[in-house]
């Protein structure tokens, strides 16, 4: 085996929650950044917590807002172009 081809393992590599909780864990970076833990995340506490990174979530909600706009004008000349077809008939 090559030597010194794998990464530097920490045995007490430090994990902080944004939360504000902090373990420690094995791993081959000294520390890791985290949105959720076994502290707050919602499967773990039974309560609802929406984590919205960078308005995610916001976005989502507009464009579903806009595709049910655009759906109903979709249908709306769908609807007009048959009759007008009807009527030529």
């Amino acid at each position: 085996m090559k030597a010194e081809i794998h990464p530097k393992y920490h045995e007490k590599a430090k994990v902080v929650c944004a939360c504000g909780n902090t373990f420690s864990v094995g791993s081959t970076t000294p520390e890791i950044q985290v949105e959720l833990c076994s502290e707050c995340h919602p499967f773990y506490t039974g309560k609802q917590k929406l984590v919205d990174t960078a308005g995610r979530v916001e976005k989502f909600r507009q464009r579903a807002a806009k595709k049910g706009t655009f759906a109903s004008k979709k249908v709306k000349k769908a609807k007009a172009s048959a009759k007008k077809k009807a009527n030529k008939k």
